[in-house]
């Protein structure tokens, strides 16, 4: 039950065609992917780590970095991916917290990751780096090109680790969603099932790697195909374009699509060989819709998932794909919304969804208390976020219940961000709330009530922020006021925030 063998056993007969191609011409066949995931898997083993070791990977999108993935998972180790945006504070964190036994880095951040990857008891550090005719010792990709291109996939059960997605928490610390090859395995059928995959498929792949929709949607999705992928290091519009008629499936968040519509290149006949456009990992505008399925003539396949569940609800590849949903609850899958008290809401009555299924995580490493508290009694995942369904079904995410903001796709948590701001010395309290933005789909926004006498403009807040926290967490906005508006109960109303805000910027 190892998910690598549920890829294998879908890989073409033809193992010589391109499995990969990257944006610089090279190609890569299906034989050179079993062969070199299986010199990086020996590599693994011959480092004699713990069962169930993870394997901490922050780089660049590339196709070893794809690679390193698949062998990890062949090699029975736990995949922990990590967004190149994070800096020194919060690798410290995650290194710290989920004690993986192999870091893997860029070139240019191995001295200071080093440092704290041996710190907190990590063993092996290396880079990503090209094999070069030196002795480059750092380099995984050295290491592993003297080693055997056979490897027997180690056999895992279901309930097995096969990677450990953060996810942060409303509290500021971030959790470790745990996903096992059952789970990974499961979801990855029933999409191929229901999104009609076929080995004929070529997928424009420009979503980053570290993440769900990237990694456990896009690349899982060809790779159970046997379909060729386009790796593209990063989404860009005009980039994006020019490969399309090459294409027949591309998978982006809103914002990709926003910037694909401001380009006079996207027309019907340039997207004449797609036959799929999937969005997610945000709220995509219905307007977006609309626009793009005037303009070329296809009709954006909207989806709905998370950290902890994968995939989860869908809208339909055959019959209406709904502005403003999500769709259906994918095969296997169940999604019911329910009132504060647990009852089961009606025709577009507004509650929280949960899900259960065998696509739903194993929990949060070392967290069983917030783990149990995140369940029903009857084994319901609680996701957070408040939804409703129309009269025919189609699921709407009306909000979220823990004010998450996902700013261009991403998960951005106000109280990691507030705690940063209220720690400097001219700030006496800030909120962090999320507005409209036409690119991001929101824009994150810090609202700041300064000490008597003290002074602190815009731009020297966020150039301190930026030395702390990722590129998408810093604020688009910085608004200065008197006093947070507050309830009866002392809780800041950030519904009031928010009106201010447009107010403000209209």
């Amino acid at each position: 039950m190892n998910l690598y063998s549920l890829f294998a056993a879908h890989f073409p007969q033809d193992k010589s065609a391109c499995c990969i191609e990257t944006h610089d011409g090279r190609y890569y066949s299906w034989h050179d992917l079993e062969h070199a995931s299986a010199k990086l898997a020996n590599l693994l083993t011959s480092l004699h780590l713990q069962p169930g070791a993870r394997i901490a990977v922050q780089v660049e999108k590339s196709a070893e970095s794809l690679l390193l993935y698949l062998a990890t998972l062949r090699a029975g180790y736990v995949f922990l991916p990590l967004n190149t945006a994070y800096q020194a504070a919060e690798m410290r964190y995650f290194i710290q917290d989920a004690e993986p036994e192999v870091m893997v880095c860029a070139p240019e951040n191995f001295g200071l990751l080093s440092q704290i990857a041996f710190q907190s008891g990590c063993k092996h550090v290396f880079t990503l780096a090209a094999p070069t005719l030196g002795n480059n010792s750092g380099s995984l990709l050295e290491r592993a090109a003297v080693q055997s291109d056979q490897f027997a996939t180690v056999l895992r059960t279901p309930e097995d680790l096969a990677a450990i997605l953060y996810t942060s928490g409303t509290t500021g610390r971030s959790k470790g969603a745990m996903l096992s090859h059952g789970n990974l395995s499961s979801n990855a059928q029933v999409l191929q099932h229901a999104w009609h995959w076929k080995q004929s498929d070529v997928l424009l792949h420009t979503l980053p790697l570290f993440h769900v929709h990237g990694l456990f949607v896009a690349a899982h999705s060809a790779l159970l195909g046997g379909s060729k992928m386009i790796l593209l290091p990063k989404f860009d519009a005009k980039t994006a374009i020019n490969y399309l008629p090459r294409s027949t499936v591309f998978m982006g968040v809103p914002t990709y699509y926003v910037r694909l519509l401001q380009e006079a290149a996207l027309t019907p006949q340039q997207c004449a060989a797609m036959r799929l456009f999937v969005s997610g990992s945000a709220p995509l505008l219905s307007d977006t819709f609309h626009a793009f399925t005037n303009r070329t003539g296809h009709t954006i396949l909207e989806r709905y998932g998370m950290s902890e569940t994968t995939m989860l609800v869908s809208n339909p590849y055959e019959g209406e794909r709904r502005a403003g949903t999500v769709g259906f609850a994918l095969d296997g899958v169940t999604v019911r919304i329910v009132d504060e008290h647990g009852k089961l809401c009606v025709n577009r009555e507004i509650g929280d969804i949960q899900v259960r299924g065998p696509n739903v995580f194993q929990g949060y490493w070392r967290m069983p208390e917030k783990t149990a508290e995140e369940f029903t009694t009857d084994g319901f995942f609680r996701t957070g976020d408040v939804g409703q369904c129309d009269q025919d079904g189609y699921l709407a995410i009306v909000g979220r219940s823990k004010d998450m903001i996902i700013s261009g796709g991403y998960n951005v948590y106000p109280k990691e961000i507030e705690t940063i701001i209220d720690a400097m010395p001219e700030v006496a309290e800030s909120a962090i709330i999320g507005i409209p933005h036409p690119d991001f789909g929101e824009a994150v926004c810090a609202v700041i009530v300064l000490r008597p006498n003290s002074k602190l403009d815009a731009s020297t807040t966020i150039s301190r922020l930026k030395t702390c926290i990722a590129n998408f967490k810093v604020p688009k906005q910085v608004v200065f006021i008197n006093d947070l508006p507050r309830n009866a109960m002392g809780k800041v109303q950030k519904n009031v925030l928010r009106e201010q805000c447009l107010i403000s910027t209209t």
